[in-house]
């Protein structure tokens, strides 16, 4: 049982899979390939990433350009994070806007980000975050755009934002654009 809700954002999922809870605890299904397959998304995941992050961290915005584009299956293992997404997608008519959705453990969601999406986090509650890859890391086909653009105007909800010395020095959606035209 699993209820997958449809966003703004052409193939951007959140998945809510059915939590069991008892006195002893709870348990639930973090992953099946068939919740996506019925979506019409197919992927041979290739990669786990995990990470810790302290309250306050923006973590974003990135993606992966050609043969090493991502599509990314995300969510909280312990914690609290806005999961944000940024459609770069050339073509599509929702280029430059973004979605985000409130990750957490009590929850159990997760956030299925397809290849075309810039796709970053902050951390509301330290947070352990772990993601599934369709692609390898490739340090050369890294990219992102710079998580505090105006023109995006997203609400990471922190105050005071750790952010990477990488991360503040991405371009802006319009210099990407100028320079890259999209994904």
């Amino acid at each position: 049982m699993v209820e997958i809700k449809q966003t703004a954002l052409a193939g951007v999922l959140e998945i809510f899979p059915k939590v069991f809870k008892d006195q002893r605890g709870y348990f639930f299904e973090s992953y099946r390939e068939d919740w996506l397959q019925q979506e019409g998304v197919a992927h041979g995941w290739v990669q786990d990433n995990q990470s810790f992050s302290q309250k306050g961290t923006v973590r974003g915005l990135h993606f992966q350009r050609g043969d090493y584009a991502q599509a990314k299956l995300v969510r909280v293992i312990q914690g609290k994070v806005l999961d944000v997404v940024v459609d770069l997608r050339k073509d599509s008519p929702t280029f430059g806007q973004s979605y985000s959705a409130l990750l957490t453990t009590e929850a159990n969601n997760l956030m299925y980000v397809p290849v075309g999406f810039a796709h970053g986090f902050s951390v509301l509650e330290d947070a352990i975050f772990a993601y599934k890859c369709s692609n390898y890391y490739h340090k050369e086909s890294e990219g992102g755009i710079r998580w505090n653009d105006p023109k995006l105007a997203i609400d990471w909800r922190v105050s005071e934002p750790i952010i990477s010395e990488k991360d503040k020095d991405w371009p802006t959606i319009e210099e990407f654009k100028l320079s890259e035209g999209g994904l």
